[in-house]
């Protein structure tokens, strides 16, 4: 079967962005926003989702850290958008449980075509790292957005910010992982309505 990539070159006066994803890769990344955090996230994401990811960010970090994170997130919406294509045969719903240590985190995807975010989490802290903590909701609500999807993230339990950020971005790769696999009794598309 082919491979199933995206990839989505985005320039605005804030960022320049050439990402690429491929849905049935093995977990390689080659990963730079010029946000160390960040570029951490990502490459566990790319690992634990068995996805191959290429980011190549250059932003406005002078600024903050906002336009790159939320930026990436459109952009990387974008791409799983389009190496999914016409969703013929996925499971399109997934959903993972992910332990980090004191932290547990819940998601759970829908690749409905229907975006909707339900983020459910607090930070103890602003920052880590050059990361700020108030930017792991905005990066997941592009996401939802841009590939329309229905994603639903919630800390269960948890303290400290590096672990519940970093299982946000495990968990999210595993539930996305399930949704985009293929299941061989599903005809067509897995819904009622004749369209995803």
């Amino acid at each position: 079967m082919e491979q199933r990539i995206g990839r989505v070159i985005r320039n605005t006066k804030e960022t320049q962005i050439d990402l690429q994803i491929n849905l049935d890769g093995t977990g390689r990344s080659d990963v730079d926003t010029g946000i160390g955090f960040f570029d951490h996230m990502l490459e566990g994401f790319s690992k634990h989702g068995f996805f191959d990811l290429k980011v190549k960010v250059q932003g406005d970090l002078e600024v903050d850290c906002h336009h790159t994170i939320e930026d990436t997130g459109i952009a990387l919406g974008e791409a799983i958008k389009k190496a999914l294509g016409d969703k013929k045969g996925i499971k399109r719903y997934g959903n993972f449980l992910l332990p980090m240590d004191e932290t547990l985190v819940l998601c759970a995807i829908d690749l409905s075509g229907r975006p909707y975010l339900n983020f459910d989490c607090n930070f103890l802290t602003e920052r880590v790292g050059y990361f700020d903590t108030e930017m792991v909701r905005e990066f997941f609500y592009a996401i939802s957005y841009s590939a329309g999807m229905n994603l639903h993230l919630k800390k269960l339990d948890g303290d400290n910010s590096h672990h519940i950020i970093e299982a946000m971005f495990k968990g999210f790769a595993k539930a996305l992982d399930e949704a985009c696999s293929y299941d061989p009794r599903i005809d067509g598309l897995l819904t009622t309505k004749g369209t995803l």
